[in-house]
């Protein structure tokens, strides 16, 4: 027999075996539930002065059986039931009510939060006998003030219900919903959050670039959210009513994801999860998984790796969902404490293999720098926040084929090229991983090894997109970074790409403000300029660079 869940104290063990007697019940999967269980349910209601309750599958086989107290009763842990876009839980919950009271506020809100199938009270007669049955449904009418319809209560022997047909026509309406957007099979269907104590400008220009990450993600965005506070939630970041609101709204518009501009800690990540029957990941997740998706090489895949599972580590959360929906499942679903520590060990020990493997790229990284060094060539390192055009300026400036995609990360590993400048000398191009703003720590300590080339380089071409409204911020950004990295006293050419986007008088403010050269990356005459100044201080005396052809 299987566990009754809820409040079984100070119930007496007959009592207790009856209530148990609920699981050999079979329900016609047609009806809420036989005269027999609603007679059985209201008896033993009555006699304990408890509501009960159970869930019960599509096929009538009841799943839980639950006991509360006089006044309300709380539903069990039900995720391993996924509910994909245009479909309901298929679990349907019905349960007592002591007081003679309709559906409660709290009942509403399980049957939304949860999409479930239905939710029945049974409210009782004065002699414990089943008086009434009082039955709501998802309604997914997003023009609709609510999000459920309430239907008229009725005698438990004069219900005309039949549950199959309504709930197979709730989803069908659902899946109109989801068909509404023409999104390809398997692609996530995500609304993004942000919630902010800073302006309204910069929380729009952040949600802006998150928009961007999803598209180079392959994500498709049906909205996007950005709430105001004067304090962040502490548990839940935008607060529990707002949860519910995006569950509804999830719901009605039939997503698959959400993604919050936040980076969420551990307990945020469980307390959302437990609310939200989503997948739920931030923008520190996001930028993890376009990273995993681009890395071609064995050195990126190793960083990537290692950046996942050091930002997975702290967030295996017991007996919850969110690593499952974080990174796909390592150790998501265990059956206690035991198994999250052995999840806990085998990541330490990937991570420790992970690093000594890096050491070692490291190593050749130096061996690779020396041998240049000991052919005299300059190097020139191309940086700049992501989709700034690096790659494309790369691929104009050396003749080659980088791939270069109007997407943020577009390309992840570097990439090195010779040149030949015009006076009969040749330098080494290299095209780095793009830059952003608040990029995760886990990344930045991963791709050390990668970013550290930069300190061999004898200029930097620091390049600026400047139709982008945003660039102040973005070259703060890249500038931030660099500090980090301790190599901002390297010279550094600011240039200024995407001329062709932005008209004379805002290109000659942001000639004037940063120092910059204006180009056109796939433009090679506007290029002449910015190769003329690139000669220049790789030859110039100060730099302690002599071509041995000069």
């Amino acid at each position: 027999m299987k566990k009754l869940l809820g409040n079984t104290t100070g119930l007496k063990a007959t009592q207790l075996r009856r209530i148990e007697n609920i699981y050999r019940h079979r329900i016609p999967p047609e009806v809420i539930a036989t005269p027999q269980l609603f007679e059985e349910l209201s008896a033993l209601s009555y006699e304990i002065k408890r509501q009960i309750g159970f869930l019960a599958n599509r096929s009538g086989k009841i799943i839980y059986v639950v006991i509360g107290d006089h006044s309300g009763i709380m539903l069990p842990d039900t995720s391993d039931y996924r509910t994909p876009p245009g479909r309901l839980k298929g679990l349907r919950f019905v349960h007592t009510h002591i007081k003679n009271e309709p559906l409660t506020k709290d009942d509403l809100t399980d049957l939304t939060l949860l999409r479930l199938d239905l939710i029945a009270a049974i409210t009782l007669s004065d002699a414990g006998l089943p008086h009434q049955v009082h039955l709501a449904t998802i309604f997914p009418d997003p023009s609709a003030n609510t999000p459920y319809q309430i239907h008229p209560p009725a005698a438990p022997d004069q219900l005309d219900v039949n549950c199959l047909a309504l709930i197979q026509s709730i989803e069908s309406e659902l899946s109109k919903i989801s068909a509404l957007h023409d999104v390809d099979a398997g692609v996530e269907r995500a609304i993004l959050i942000s919630v902010t104590t800073s302006s309204r400008s910069k929380a729009e220009a952040s949600l802006a670039e998150l928009k961007e990450l999803a598209r180079s993600s392959n994500i498709f965005v049906l909205d996007a959210i950005i709430q105001h506070r004067k304090k962040i939630d502490a548990r839940f970041l935008l607060g529990s009513g707002k949860i519910e609101e995006l569950n509804i709204l999830a719901m009605q518009k039939g997503a698959t994801l959400i993604v919050f501009d936040q980076e969420l800690n551990p307990s945020q990540i469980k307390s959302i999860t437990d609310k939200v029957e989503l997948k739920v990941i931030d923008r520190t997740q996001l930028i993890l998984d376009i990273f995993a998706q681009r890395a071609q090489t064995r050195e990126g895949k190793l960083q990537v790796e290692l950046a996942q599972l050091k930002y997975m580590l702290p967030r295996l959360i017991k007996q919850n969902t969110a690593l499952s929906r974080l990174a796909g499942g390592i150790g998501g679903r265990g059956p206690g404490e035991t198994k999250l520590e052995v999840d806990r060990r085998r990541i330490r020990d990937r991570i420790t293999r992970i690093e000594k493997g890096l050491k070692q790229v490291k190593k050749q990284r130096q061996l690779q720098k020396s041998r240049r060094e000991k052919k005299g060539l300059p190097v020139i390192s191309i940086i700049g926040y992501t989709n700034a055009g690096k790659s494309t300026l790369l691929n104009t400036l050396t003749k080659s084929r980088v791939l270069a995609e109007s997407r943020l990360f577009a390309t992840l590993d570097p990439s090195s090229r010779r040149m030949r400048l015009p006076k009969d000398s040749e330098v080494i191009i290299t095209d780095t991983v793009g830059f952003i703003k608040d990029l995760p720590k886990e990344l930045q300590v991963a791709f050390r090894a990668t970013l550290e080339e930069l300190e061999s380089a004898d200029l930097l071409l620091h390049v600026i997109d400047c139709s982008n409204p945003d660039y102040p911020s973005q070259i703060h950004s890249v500038n931030t970074i660099l500090e980090d990295l301790n190599i901002d006293r390297i010279r550094t050419i600011n240039v200024l790409n995407k001329k062709d986007l932005v008209d004379e008088d805002t290109m000659a403010g942001i000639v004037q403000e940063t120092g910059g050269l204006p180009i056109s990356a796939k433009i090679p005459a506007t290029l002449t300029p910015l190769i003329e100044k690139m000669q220049s201080l790789v030859m110039a005396p100060e730099s302690g660079i002599v071509h041995p052809n000069s």
